[in-house]
């Protein structure tokens, strides 16, 4: 679908990386601009297999402190239709690789600065991963608590993928809508902490709406009610339970022999003899046996599964969601696949990036570079 559309990424990690990974996956050409390696330890190197594994991007080295490297980007960006950056803010301006220096050679560019907390505001220059964007957003207050009322370490980087990653995707797109009908480029602000409140807006704007504090047990969706919360099994694995629709709340019960609190879902009266009920008549069986009955049978409950169980499932298996892949250095290995709607899956095995090559040449002479000053370039130790 961005079949023609070019990236430039200038990302290792985080959300902008993810952001660059998902466009490739709808086709763009993304280009990942990294740190000659006089500069090591300028960015992260995550391990071989994250992101993907490097699958279906290029690669160019640069040293954007040189005048020549920033040159060089610049005319790379010439030919860009998006640019995506994750620096702290106000970075990419003083090595003169930002917005203004780019635009002024690209005026129909995308450019897309990721960060935790956005380009301005108190918070702007604070170093943050994650876990601190689900903090200051209001999640982890949200979320369940163990017996001594610690907010948990959630299981996924909800922030860094939604928050960020997905959120830069969709910034990125609408901008591309929009200069296919006017021709204008634009510059997005994507900050993770903004994205991780658009997706608390339910609990937040519960709170705005009517002033009732919002946490672990006080709504619908946050554990007040048996109808929307996990159990344990006899085997000591769990079962989630959202049955929030009446009719599927009656269901359950009647498979459970609990009929007598069919009609009363929401009696705050009775919610937690509700729950201890539940949870009694669910630890007689194991989970899978629990799922096979209920998970057909219209009650909305599925099993809690572990890493190692996700990727043996039977419905992602069947949907393609894991593919092959093989890497020059680590051999054979499986991944996560095309997971989002609309991208094409690879009917052969994916071939994973050697983190040392580079389309450096390649790239440079598609931007107008000669032989001769590529070469130059190289003997600077300006590109690798």
């Amino acid at each position: 679908m961005l079949d023609g559309i070019t990236v430039l990424d200038l990302s290792s990690v985080g959300p902008a990386a993810r952001a660059g990974r998902w466009l490739a996956d709808y086709g763009a050409t993304v280009v990942k601009v990294a740190p000659v390696p006089g500069d090591a330890g300028v960015q992260i190197v995550p391990p071989f297999h994250s992101y993907s594994a490097g699958r279906g991007l290029q690669r160019i080295l640069i040293d954007m402190k040189a005048p020549e490297g920033r040159e060089a980007f610049l005319r790379l960006a010439e030919h860009a239709d998006v640019v995506i950056e994750s620096f702290r803010p106000g970075v990419v301006d003083r090595l003169g690789i930002g917005y203004e220096a780019v635009s002024a050679r690209n005026p129909r560019v995308v450019y897309c600065s990721t960060s935790g907390y956005g380009q301005d505001g108190p918070h702007s220059q604070w170093a943050g991963h994650d876990l601190n964007y689900l903090a200051i957003s209001g999640f982890l207050d949200c979320t369940g608590r163990d017996e001594h009322g610690k907010p948990p370490v959630p299981g996924a980087t909800v922030a860094d993928s939604a928050g960020g990653g997905m959120h830069a995707v969709m910034a990125i797109l609408a901008a591309l809508v929009r200069r296919a009908n006017s021709g204008a480029g634009a510059y997005l602000d994507v900050a993770a902490a903004d994205g991780i409140l658009g997706i608390m807006a339910l609990m937040v704007d519960d709170y705005l709406a009517t002033g009732e504090e919002q946490g672990p047990g006080t709504g619908l969706l946050l554990g007040r009610f048996a109808c929307y919360d996990t159990y344990q099994t006899r085997d000591h694995r769990w079962l989630s339970v959202a049955a929030i629709e009446p009719k599927f709340w009656a269901n359950l019960c009647t498979l459970l022999g609990l009929e007598q609190w069919t009609k009363l879902q929401y009696d705050d009266a009775v919610r937690e003899e509700i729950r201890a009920d539940l949870a009694r008549v669910l630890l007689t069986r194991d989970r899978d046996d629990w799922a096979r009955e209920l998970a057909p049978a219209d009650t909305c409950v599925a099993p809690v599964l572990s890493v190692a169980e996700v990727v043996a499932d039977e419905q992602y298996l069947a949907r393609g969601a894991f593919v092959d892949a093989t890497h020059p250095e680590h051999g054979a290995f499986r991944q996560i696949g095309h997971a989002f709607a609309g991208t094409v899956r690879p009917a052969e095995p994916v071939v994973a990036r050697d983190a040392t090559t580079t389309e450096t040449d390649e790239l440079l002479a598609a931007a107008g570079f000669a032989a001769d000053d590529i070469t130059k370039l190289r003997d600077a130790g300006v590109v690798a």
